[in-house]
């Protein structure tokens, strides 16, 4: 939707940006979309830079309120637009699972699946030198790591990954998933309750999911799945 006093600047390639623009269309928050394309280098360019200084997506403008950070962004939108609680509690304790989550991904799924993503896609892109396939089996190893922890100990007892309803922890975690398994790391294999989740969110989520995933996707084309992950 144009014309609104919220832009919302983002590239669907962003895991990160992914998660606000779902977080708005699941509840119909109307915004100005303002798409940045990462592959041209256009948040690199000065005129972005007076919206996000730190040249990253997502970021918004909240008629001439801006923030950056997708973890902040989805607490404020969630706060302001009084949606409903489930994706960010009122309740103190429902409320800090959720932010539990959301600092415990920063040095694990996003970390090491962004590096499987950045490892096989970005560097090779951006340096023309073929995939560094030590760093990649590395990142790999750590990615799965994480995945087990979250089969284990995250979705253990609940369908969600901060409890028993969706929040914006689970946005935040499927689209860190759908990065890695853009590029044919397997993160579902040996793991039923990561699979059972992944499915419940997505349906949660349609057909904004489907829609916000369909670039990233086709990347599986190149990258079939791994025989090893």
């Amino acid at each position: 939707m144009t014309g609104v006093g919220l832009k919302v600047y983002y590239d669907l390639m962003s895991q990160p940006s992914r998660a606000v623009v779902l977080f708005l269309k699941a509840n119909n928050i109307p915004f100005t979309p303002k798409p940045v394309a990462l592959r041209k280098g256009e948040h690199l360019g000065e005129e972005y830079g007076e919206t996000n200084p730190f040249h990253l997506v997502p970021a918004i403008d909240d008629n001439g309120f801006k923030i950056t950070e997708s973890v902040a962004i989805l607490k404020y939108l969630a706060d302001k637009h009084q949606v409903p609680d489930h994706w960010y509690p009122k309740d103190l304790k429902k409320r800090a699972q959720v932010d539990s989550y959301m600092a415990w991904q920063h040095l694990n799924l996003r970390m090491f699946g962004a590096m499987v993503f950045r490892t096989k896609v970005i560097i090779p892109r951006e340096t023309g030198e073929p995939m560094d396939t030590k760093k990649l089996a590395e990142f790999e190893v750590q990615l799965e790591t994480c995945l087990d922890k979250i089969e284990s100990i995250l979705l253990g007892k609940r369908p969600f990954l901060a409890g028993d309803e969706i929040s914006v922890a689970d946005l935040l975690g499927i689209c860190e998933l759908m990065q890695a398994y853009a590029v044919g790391h397997d993160v579902f294999r040996g793991r039923p309750k990561l699979d059972a989740w992944a499915k419940r969110v997505q349906a949660r989520l349609q057909p904004h999911f489907d829609q916000a995933h369909i670039h990233l996707l086709k990347l599986r084309e190149r990258f079939p799945p791994s025989a090893k992950f």
